[in-house]
C-alpha cells in the first residue's frame, strides 16, 4: 500500500514554509522516500495557496511518480494545510535542547530531528548526515522522558544540548541552501486563495450558527440531560444494528481510550439475529473483550434479572446495502449520512482488529478515500471527482466484504 503524501511546515531562516513529504513507501522490491522538489532543490512556499497553485500547474518534480500523486494533486487548497503535528520548527531546535527535558519538549525535539534526518538522507546533505552519525545520543529521544531521569539522564540530556549547540548551525545552513521557492501561476494562485477564503468564511458561519443554537439549548439543558440519560448511556456501551445485504445483526460496542471495543474477541465481532438473542447471550458467562469494561457487569446483571432492554438509537444503525451501487453512480446519488456511518463502522471494526489496512484504503491519497472525503467533507471550490467511478465502487465493496468477514454470528 502506498504511503500518503503529507503537507508539512518547516521553520527555516527565511520564515515558515510549506512543502510536501512522502514517507517511506514500497514499489516492488524498492523502498522510497521523497520531498517536493527537483534535482538538488527542495521546494518551499510561503503560503498554502502558493503550494496548491504550484501543484496544479507543475508536472516536473520528484513526487509526480508517487502512486498517490494523481489524486493528491487534485486536492482543494484548504486540504493542503499542514496538521499541527506536521509543523517542524528547525529554528527553534536550540531553544528546545536548552530547556528542561519535559515530555512535550522531548516529543517535539524528537519529531523535528526525525524530519531533519529524513531531509538529510533524501537530499544527500553531508552536514546533516554527519550530525546524526557523530551524535548517536540523539536516538535516546525516542525513548521519551524516562531516558532523562536521574544523574545519568541529566548527563544524557546535556550531551544532546551540547551536540545541538555545537553543530546545529551547519545543519540549518545545509538545509537553507537547498530550499527554493519556484514561481507560481498568478491565476492558479488567485483560485487557490479564493478556495481558502471561502473555507474560512464557511467555518465562521458555522461557528456563528453553533453559538445561536447553544443559546437556545441552554434554556432546557437540565431537561435535555434527563431525557437523554438511559441505561446504555449510563454504562457507556451502545447496542448497534448492522444491516447487510443478507440479514440484520445486533451487537454491542463502546470506546476505551478512543479505541473501539466490540462484543467479541480476536478481532471478530459477535453478532445476533435479534435483540432477544443478544440479551440471552449477555445473561451467560462468555469470554469476550467487552467483559473487561468496568460497567459490563451492570449489563450482565440486567440481562440476568430480565430488565435489560436492547434499544438501538438512530446513530447506531448501519445500513450497508446499496452504498457501492450509489458510489458507482456518482456523488449526488450517495446518502452522505449513510456513508459516514458505514465509514465509522468499518474503521471501528478495523481498530478493534488492530488492522490499519482500512484506514490506509480510506486515506485521502487513494482514489476511494479522496472520493469519500469529497462527499463527507465538502469544501467550496473543490474539484469534483470525474466518472467513471467503478474502481472506487469496487474498492468500497472490498472494504464491505472485509468488514463482513469480521462478523461472527452466534
Amino acid at each position: 500500500m502506498a504511503g500518503d503524501i503529507v503537507p508539512i511546515e518547516l521553520g527555516l531562516t527565511r520564515g515558515d514554509l510549506v512543502t510536501l513529504w512522502a514517507p517511506r513507501w514500497r514499489e516492488g522490491d524498492d523502498e522510497w522516500e521523497a520531498f517536493l522538489g527537483h534535482e538538488e532543490d527542495l521546494y518551499g512556499f510561503g503560503s498554502v495557496a502558493a503550494l496548491a497553485a504550484f501543484l496544479r500547474t507543475d508536472d516536473d518534480n520528484d513526487l509526480v511518480e508517487h502512486p498517490s500523486w494523481p489524486v493528491f494533486s487534485k486536492l482543494a487548497a484548504p486540504e493542503l494545510e499542514p496538521e499541527e503535528d506536521d509543523s517542524f520548527d528547525l529554528i527553534g531546535v536550540p531553544e528546545l535542547a536548552a530547556g528542561d527535558p519535559e515530555p512535550l519538549t522531548i516529543a517535539e525535539l524528537d519529531a523535528t530531528l526525525d524530519m531533519v534526518r529524513s531531509i538529510g538522507e533524501v537530499c544527500d546533505l553531508e552536514p546533516v548526515v554527519k550530525f546524526f552519525e557523530n551524535h548517536p545520543e540523539i536516538g535516546y529521544l525516542r525513548g521519551g522522558v524516562d531516558q532523562f531521569v536521574g544523574r545519568d539522564g541529566e548527563a544524557l540530556w546535556d550531551r544532546i544540548g551540547g551536540a545541538v549547540a555545537q553543530d546545529w548551525d551547519a545543519v540549518l545552513d545545509a538545509i537553507d541552501a537547498i530550499v527554493t521557492t519556484p514561481d507560481v501561476d498568478a491565476e492558479a494562485l488567485a483560485v487557490a486563495e479564493a478556495e481558502i477564503l471561502a473555507a474560512e468564511e464557511n467555518v465562521v458561519d458555522a461557528d456563528d450558527d453553533a453559538e445561536t443554537d447553544e443559546d437556545f439549548e441552554d434554556l432546557d439543558t437540565d431537561e435535555d440531560e434527563e431525557a437523554e440519560e438511559t441505561f446504555w448511556t449510563g454504562v457507556g456501551i451502545d447496542p448497534i444494528k448492522i444491516i447487510t445485504s443478507e440479514t440484520t445483526y445486533y451487537s454491542l460496542r463502546c470506546y476505551l481510550d478512543d479505541h473501539a471495543v466490540f462484543l467479541g474477541r480476536g478481532g471478530q465481532i459477535s453478532v445476533f439475529g435479534s435483540e432477544r438473542a443478544l440479551a440471552r447471550y449477555l445473561a451467560d458467562n462468555h469470554e469476550h473483550d467487552l467483559a473487561r469494561v468496568s460497567t459490563y457487569e451492570q449489563v450482565q446483571t440486567a440481562a440476568v434479572d430480565g430488565s435489560l432492554e436492547v434499544e438501538v438509537t438512530d446513530e447506531n444503525i448501519y445500513v450497508l446495502p446499496g452504498l457501492a451501487d450509489d458510489l458507482a453512480e456518482g456523488p449526488d446519488a450517495v446518502d452522505a449520512d449513510q456513508l459516514e456511518l458505514a465509514v465509522e463502522l468499518f474503521t471501528d471494526a478495523a481498530d478493534f482488529a488492530r488492522d490499519d489496512a482500512t484506514d490506509a484504503a480510506l486515506a485521502a491519497s487513494t482514489p476511494l478515500g479522496w472520493y469519500v472525503s469529497y462527499i463527507l467533507e465538502p469544501t467550496p471550490g473543490r474539484l469534483a471527482p470525474s466518472p467513471p467511478f467503478q474502481a472506487e465502487a469496487e474498492a468500497w465493496r472490498a472494504l464491505e466484504h472485509e468488514f463482513e468477514a469480521r462478523l461472527r454470528p452466534e
